[in-house]
């Protein structure tokens, strides 16, 4: 049985479950992950969403204020159509990295959390503590940390640390995410009569030139940048002989902070006007704390004590559970800060340096440790 308290082994044995999504099956990680923090001596729950899936809630403390909270996801991308140089699922290290699915995305930054809070545990039951909030399906829309969210009975923490790979710099925020399905609608009528019917397809050719030209009418935030539109699909007919009657577009757009969802939607929606329908898909909302707030702050000297680098104010294009979280526990102070390599995340031969994985252990039991000292200032 691998220790628990070394990041490496953790790292591996989390990696040996098989939790692409789809379909996930996160529950057997989980329930695995549960054992060790059970050993260890934390509160848990497993809380099941659906067939071989499963959230894992862990606690520890005494009660006596807001825990700090750390959040990561236990499912992955699909291995893809390339081959890879180890078995993903081994945690092959060599040179220094650690390979597999998830190492980078982000079961590595699972297994430093768990770590770090293990190691604390003496200091942890004598303060406010921890909260773990482990997720599945976030790789889907964050479906787990809205299933946690809907069902309700979380402690409410004070500050969140989303374990997502940031290559240990600490990130201020992250875009958020849009996606939405566009339909276009028409008369079907025969290939060689297409007359007598109205095109869906040429319908929603005009309408991607359209979404093309839309434009936000906003300001670019200082450190996200500007929103962003992408057609992502587009589908539509029966078959070649036939007029097609219904057409859709997938698109992805990506938020920055100060833009809402729902005014963005209807803009979009009375710029298309009758020529398309607009339906919602994923609807997760930018992530940002002001870099200056308090805890960032000591958040940023942990990582420079650490690291030796300095931070300066950054966010990430890719959304994470933070866009559920966040605004369930009213804006609580939200730093993006992971071991894992930003731009390995769902690519092939997906790896985590070992000497990153380690680091981060280190500043998490940092900023454990310095939430347990701060009293009612922590935040």
């Amino acid at each position: 049985m691998e220790d628990a308290t070394d990041v490496i082994a953790l790292t591996r044995r989390l990696l040996r479950f098989d939790t692409v999504n789809p379909p996930g099956d996160e529950a057997a990680c989980a329930r695995d992950l549960q054992g060790v923090l059970d050993a260890a001596g934390f509160e848990t729950e497993l809380r099941p969403m659906g067939e071989g899936r499963a959230n894992l809630l862990a606690y520890l403390g005494d009660g006596s204020g807001a825990p700090l909270a750390f959040t990561g996801h236990l499912d992955t991308v699909p291995l893809g159509a390339q081959g890879w140089r180890h078995d993903p699922f081994a945690g092959v290290i060599e040179d220094g990295r650690i390979y597999g699915r998830g190492t980078t995305d982000m079961k590595g930054g699972v297994a430093a959390f768990v770590v770090a809070c293990i190691r604390e545990a003496e200091a942890l039951r004598a303060g406010p503590g921890v909260l773990l909030l482990i997720t599945a399906g976030e790789e889907t829309g964050s479906d787990g940390a809205r299933a946690l969210v809907a069902e309700g009975g979380l402690r409410r923490p004070g500050a969140l640390v989303v374990a997502e790979p940031t290559a240990n710099r600490p990130l201020a925020g992250h875009k958020g995410a849009l996606w939405l399905r566009v339909v276009t609608t028409g008369v079907t009528a025969h290939g060689s009569m297409p007359e007598r019917g109205v095109n869906a397809v040429v319908g929603a050719a005009r309408v991607v030139g359209k979404l093309a030209a839309f434009g936000f009418n906003v300001a670019p935030h200082p450190v996200m940048g500007a929103p962003t539109l992408n057609v992502g699909t587009i589908s539509g007919g029966m078959n070649i002989n036939s007029v097609p009657d219904r057409a859709e577009i997938g698109v992805d757009i990506r938020s920055v902070a100060g833009l809402d969802h729902d005014a963005l939607r209807e803009n979009l929606t009375q710029f298309l006007g009758d020529e398309a329908q607009v339906e919602v898909l994923v609807d997760l909302p930018p992530v940002w704390t002001d870099p200056a707030h308090p805890w960032m702050r000591r958040v940023a000297g942990a990582v420079e004590a650490v690291t030796g680098e300095v931070s300066r104010p950054e966010s990430v294009s890719y959304f994470t559970d933070a866009s559920v979280f966040t605004p369930a526990f009213d804006g609580l102070p939200t730093v993006i800060l992971g071991p894992g390599e930003p731009g390995l995340a769902h690519q092939t031969d997906e790896y985590c340096e070992i000497g990153k994985l380690h680091d981060a252990v280190d500043i998490y039991a940092r900023l454990i440790s310095d939430w347990a000292g701060q009293g009612e200032d922590r935040t």
